[in-house]
């Protein structure tokens, strides 16, 4: 290389200089190489994945209507999110114009850009299922659970508690209760006792008579003018007290769908059940009304508890920051999603109070809720409505089965939400008329000026929003 006279010829540097400059870009690639994390998957981009379509399919009998979306990219990476069940699918659907080419692992911007379309109850269920459906590509993306992404889990399994629904004679219905505890393993139970069982014998009920549907079903509780008599309260006891005599003291004991009634007789009830030692009593009156709760489980010993039907953490701060309620119960498919009901989670433990989680709805929003559960200190157990649904474990793989296995489902550890679609049993299942997952272009291009507050546009348009 060097000339006898210990000079480089310049043929000989320009070889040089080649060749170090080649080995710096060769050691430079194979740095970067070294610094992509291991687990990222090698299939994506995460900085060039956009978002490319959306589609649904809607499920029925699992146990209720339930729309499944799909979000797709364009890397072939694509997410499952579930809109509440009892919901449309048009929910979902609606946002898809505003998610087109945007990149899904910006989950936070894409969140508060939707959000403003969710509200209380079932119209949350399309902000949410997108939700979900982000979370999983996200998940999928960097190789990791989704529960990973909200800092870890606290627990390997999840509690589940199972909901039975009246029997008009309470020795069947105590049955139905020990056969949940025995049989299957549940290890937390709730009963529906409602108003509506000793509604037909004289002397339980006070309230007006032939009741409209909307007064019967729609208008909240404390206008009804029904209050439950002393009787009334003893042949509804005589419901609880078969209940627990059949499983026992030890199991946690809930209690749903109360019935239309005013304050007093609430407070009247909580105190004759507080022998039962129940865990709570579920939506008692509306979650709006805070003060009267807060008066209610000042009362009442036995716990009072709400929340399936409350949209974004503020309502639920509300509720703990004035201690109306005793433990929440969001639902994931209504209160935001993931992050919104870990964060909710969060806000709950400074505040002292426990979260029970509520769902009814398919596999996937529910082990979407195992994942935020896995990942929130102060979970409770999360509600199951499918436990007399045969094939309803059998609508995803990718987990282990059964699902549910002696009242806890097993934390994923798969990528996203750790599950994909039985696509042959899911077609068993669809609603009549519809498809599996058909295209939407007709929802590609909706437009509205969806702006939140008014603003200034450029100078040159010379026009105000």
């Amino acid at each position: 290389m060097f000339k006898r006279n210990g000079k480089m010829g310049r043929r000989d540097l320009f070889k040089t200089s080649a060749g170090i400059m080649g080995g710096a870009l060769l050691s430079r690639e194979a740095a970067a190489e070294q610094s992509v994390p291991g687990n990222v998957n090698a299939n994506s981009t995460p900085s060039a994945l956009k978002i490319t379509d959306m589609r649904v399919i809607v499920l029925r009998g699992v146990p209720f209507t339930s729309p499944i979306i799909r979000i797709d990219t364009n890397q072939g990476v694509y997410g499952l999110g579930e809109v509440r069940d009892g919901a449309s699918a048009t929910y979902a659907l609606f946002l898809k114009s505003r998610l087109l080419n945007e990149n899904p692992l910006n989950i936070t911007y894409l969140f508060d850009k939707v959000k403003q379309f969710g509200f209380h109850g079932r119209q949350a269920g399309g902000v949410v299922a997108v939700e979900e459906a982000l979370w999983d590509i996200a998940g999928k993306v960097y190789n990791v659970p989704i529960y990973q992404m909200l800092g870890g889990k606290f627990r390997d399994r999840i509690r589940i508690y199972a909901d039975t629904d009246e029997s008009d004679d309470p020795k069947v219905f105590a049955q139905r209760l020990k056969a949940r505890k025995e049989e299957k393993g549940i290890t937390w139970l709730k009963m529906d006792v409602g108003i509506n069982l000793v509604s037909k014998i004289p002397g339980t009920l006070t309230g007006p008579s032939e009741l409209t549907a909307w007064e019967r079903r729609a208008l909240p509780h404390p206008f009804v003018a029904q209050e439950v008599t002393e009787k009334g309260i003893e042949k509804l006891s005589e419901f609880v007290q078969a209940a627990r005599e059949a499983v026992g003291m030890e199991i946690p004991l809930s209690m749903d769908h109360l019935g239309h009634l005013g304050v007093n007789s609430i407070i009247r009830l909580g105190k004759a059940y507080e022998k039962f030692n129940l865990s709570w009593m579920e939506d008692v009156i509306p979650w709006q009304y805070t003060d009267m709760l807060a008066h209610i489980t000042a009362e009442s010993p036995t716990p009072i508890l709400t929340g399936e039907d409350i949209y974004l953490k503020e309502g639920f701060i509300n509720l703990c920051e004035k201690h109306a309620v005793s433990k929440i119960h969001p639902d994931i498919s209504t209160s935001g999603g993931i992050l919104e009901t870990h964060k909710i989670g969060e806000r709950a433990m400074e505040l002292g109070v426990p979260m029970a989680m509520h769902y009814a709805g398919s596999p996937v929003g529910a082990i979407a809720s195992v994942h935020c559960a896995a990942a929130t200190a102060n979970f409770l157990a999360c509600e199951n409505h499918a436990m007399e649904v045969p094939f309803w474990g059998d609508l995803v793989d990718g987990i282990e089965k059964p699902i549910i296995n002696k009242g806890w489902i097993k934390v994923p550890d798969k990528p996203g939400l750790g599950i994909t679609l039985n696509e042959e049993e899911v077609k068993k299942h669809l609603m009549p008329g519809t498809g599996y997952f058909e295209p939407t272009p007709q929802w590609d291009h909706e437009r509205s000026g969806d702006w939140l507050w008014s603003y200034i546009q450029a100078e040159k348009s010379g026009q105000r929003g």
